[in-house]
């Protein structure tokens, strides 16, 4: 496949910081349960089949950006799918079922990262997604940093405070810190291989750090998601979006080399800019809950984030969390026409 056209696309241009007069949109989990047309793959497709089978794959990337023409499409996986190449039996119905629990040292042993000729599907399916999207706009891969995905081993997805994990990290420090070591080294492997497959950007979601004191996220889940980022191939932007609520998670992501940062919708936007500095591209941060509300009360969230960063270069509006099942598909068109109604007025004026 010939080279991408991605220089020219307002999301990469946002990620690397340059000057541009609209804010492009793109929001987490655009491509699943809220749209119809998601869901009637489902009733033909699993989950796990929707991943694998590259045409089936590029419909549902593809489907959201065919209804709402947001700026970047996401590649259609799951934070999981690298334990599959682990030996770790993994299912859907419909959230993740992982048939092995991480409880001590031993079960970190008995995990082994088989490469990625374990998970042949991911360069046909990128490809198919390229192809797919025709140019249209830029294909983001992702996967999950290795504190969330280990935390889904620990807890099983289930806990939400996440005990058993906060548990074995201050009862075998050591221990836990294996786990994270060959957690980063499938993702790298991973995200170099969608980066080799097509992919014009890579996120890391990091879903499950904020349960960390800010101390503790600083030195295991952002120094572990460091690590990979540092690891990719330059020149293809890097988004890390970890739920980090407070000042001092903030700060903690100072460290981190990751081109784009992406918001809690719990803090400030304008704060995280001043922590954060100018050099960082920053992504988000509207609260998910607003699409599930009245009409006028998304438009005014959705301007309130647009005026909180002041025409800044470096921003992309996104959801300060995933979009909700349950999100009504008039309330998602509505947000994107009132961020590009704000693009046509200047993008940092009042619309």
């Amino acid at each position: 496949m010939g080279p991408s056209l991605a220089p020219a696309f307002s999301f990469l241009r946002a990620c690397r910081g340059e000057p541009i007069t609209e804010t492009p949109i793109w929001i987490m989990r655009q491509a699943g349960r809220y749209l119809p047309e998601y869901r009637a793959v489902r009733e033909k497709h699993s989950f796990l089949d929707v991943c694998r089978i590259p045409e089936v794959c590029a419909e549902v990337t593809a489907q959201p950006i065919d209804r709402f023409g947001f700026d970047a499409a996401i590649l259609f996986q799951d934070i999981l799918i690298p334990l599959l190449g682990m030996g770790v039996p993994l299912d859907f119905d419909p959230g993740p079922k992982l048939g092995m629990q991480v409880a001590r040292r031993e079960d970190v042993d008995r995990l082994h990262w088989a490469g990625m000729d374990a998970l042949p599907h991911i360069r046909p399916v990128v490809r198919a997604c390229r192809e797919r999207l025709a140019g249209r706009v830029p294909l983001i891969g992702f996967a999950g940093a290795p504190f969330t995905v280990a935390a889904y081993l620990v807890d099983a997805g289930g806990a939400r405070d996440l005990s058993k994990t906060r548990g074995f990290l201050a009862r075998d420090p050591d221990g836990f810190a294996l786990l994270l070591d060959l957690l980063a080294v499938a993702t790298i492997d991973y995200l170099k291989a969608q980066i080799g497959a097509g992919v014009d950007a890579v996120m890391l979601f990091d879903t499950q750090a904020g349960w960390l004191a800010p101390a503790e996220f600083a030195r295991t889940a952002a120094a572990s998601a460091d690590r990979v980022l540092r690891a990719l191939p330059k020149g293809t932007p890097t988004i890390y979006f970890a739920l980090a609520p407070s000042v001092g998670h903030l700060e903690a992501l100072r460290a981190v080399h990751a081109d784009v940062l992406g918001l809690d919708y719990r803090v400030s936007l304008a704060q995280a800019r001043a922590i954060l500095g100018n050099s960082k591209a920053v992504q988000g941060n509207l609260d998910p809950a607003l699409l599930l509300g009245p009409g006028e009360e998304i438009v005014v969230g959705a301007e309130a984030v647009l005026r909180e960063n002041r025409g800044r270069p470096g921003h992309i509006f996104n959801l300060g969390h995933g979009i909700f099942p349950d999100t009504p598909i008039e309330n998602v068109k509505l947000l994107v026409d009132t961020v590009k109604r704000y693009h046509a007025h200047g993008g940092g004026g009042t619309p």
